[in-house]
């Protein structure tokens, strides 16, 4: 016997805006997040813009002081934050009930890389005695979740993915399951990542995965489209609370979604390029269709990798024509990533949350930038507007270097 599990809040931090309302205006209305990076000079750097989250300080958002702000990486910054937006919206009371019935589970592709780069610094300019104490419970990827636990004192199953692009999917995957199987009532789950930095940067330049469109950064993030010349990075997280069925109704909470399956593959070819047939990314959807007791044709829209690289988003266009056939050229598929740029491990804890928002308000939400569709990229990406539909089925997928596939299929309650 398993349970159904359900979303019943959730909460964002982006370049868009750290608002519910705000980001998936932004999203409708087809705006970018995408701008100069202006936390650290540029002048050196091949590339010079990206989705930074600008002006960001936690005690704008919830009661926090200075020096706790300190203690924590900016990749914890952004996970508490939206944490505490995602608690505040489902009213959940955890103060109430069993704590060791509550837990914790998010996803980081690479966790304190600002703190990493400060006590680097700091050891060969000033020797190993300057180096913080707090370095390595600030650095690791567990810090996310840890932190989140001991700030609302949940002492239920408390973990952390680390799955490269597809953390955050993974997480809330992994989580789903904890309560669909009876380990938790309550999980708190998405992911962070704060990898906009001058090494974050640098590294992924030197990868040539970046896009290079430095006089336009705005229109830089183009999935699908043959002008496109890499991803642009981010950062921010996306932050959901999942609860057991029966749980969320005897608080009466507002339910606004619930989870219906979980797919995960790996493509076993390359660490960093895509299986180029969409092999593994296939698998993993009809892994989580299954899972879910439907059919292909049940899905009503799916929310894409879509990162506006040369090889990855042929790879998924060959994926869903594998997995939905004859429909798949008429089913709207679209990237947020258009919008706010790749946000690495917190991409799907993001995206999860647009999904979610789609749903209550039977909106696609747009591809932006897609002005001439590449060959062999001949879906319905819903370019430039967005369109009312019905989404009563949604399929939202991620993937990551080292191969990794994550998907999860929501539906109406």
């Amino acid at each position: 016997m398993t349970s159904r599990v359900v979303v019943t809040g959730g909460a964002v931090v982006t370049a868009l805006g750290c608002e519910l309302g705000a980001f998936w205006d932004g999203i409708c209305a087809g705006k970018s997040g995408v701008g100069p990076l202006l936390r650290f000079d540029t002048c050196d750097f091949k590339v010079k813009f990206g989705g930074e989250v600008s002006h960001f300080n936690p005690s704008d958002f919830l009661d926090i002081d200075a020096r706790d702000v300190r203690r924590l990486d900016r990749f914890c910054q952004f996970a508490v934050v939206a944490a505490h937006g995602a608690v505040k919206h489902s009213g959940i009371d955890f103060t109430q009930g069993d704590p060791y019935r509550y837990g914790v589970l998010i996803g980081s592709g690479i966790g304190g890389l600002s703190e990493i780069e400060e006590q680097h610094n700091k050891l060969f300019d000033r020797g190993p005695d300057r180096v913080s104490p707090l370095m390595i419970p600030k650095l690791m990827v567990n810090a996310a979740s840890g932190n989140v636990s001991v700030k609302w004192g949940l002492k239920g199953p408390n973990s952390a993915v680390a799955t490269a692009c597809a953390s955050s999917t993974n997480a809330f995957g992994d989580a789903f399951r904890l309560i669909q199987h009876g380990v938790a009532d309550v999980m708190v789950t998405g992911g962070s990542e704060a990898a906009v930095t001058p090494m974050g940067l640098s590294g992924f330049a030197r990868m040539s995965a970046l896009s290079t469109r430095n006089n336009e950064p705005a229109k830089a993030s183009r999935p699908w489209d043959k002008d496109r010349d890499g991803f642009v990075l981010a950062e921010g997280a996306g932050i959901l609370i999942l609860e057991e069925y029966e749980f969320a109704k005897a608080r009466g909470a507002k339910i606004y979604a619930e989870v219906l399956g979980y797919g995960m593959s790996a493509d076993g070819t390359h660490m960093t390029a895509p299986d180029p047939e969409g092999r593994g990314a296939a698998r993993a959807m009809m892994a989580c269709i299954k899972d879910a007791k439907l059919n292909p044709d049940d899905i009503d829209y799916v929310n894409a990798h879509g990162t506006s690289t040369p090889l990855g988003d042929v790879a998924e266009t060959v994926a869903i024509k594998t997995v939905f056939g004859d429909r798949a050229k008429k089913m709207p598929v679209s990237s947020i990533k258009s919008h706010l740029g790749h946000l690495l491990g917190a991409s799907g804890g993001v995206e999860l949350v647009a999904c979610v928002l789609a749903m209550q308000s039977n909106t696609i939400p747009p591809t932006i930038n897609l002005d001439n569709p590449d060959e062999g990229c001949d879906l319905d990406y819903v370019p430039h507007e967005a369109r009312q539909g019905k989404l009563d089925k949604v399929l939202k997928y991620s993937f990551g270097f080292g191969g990794h596939n994550a998907c999860i299929v929501l539906g109406k309650v």
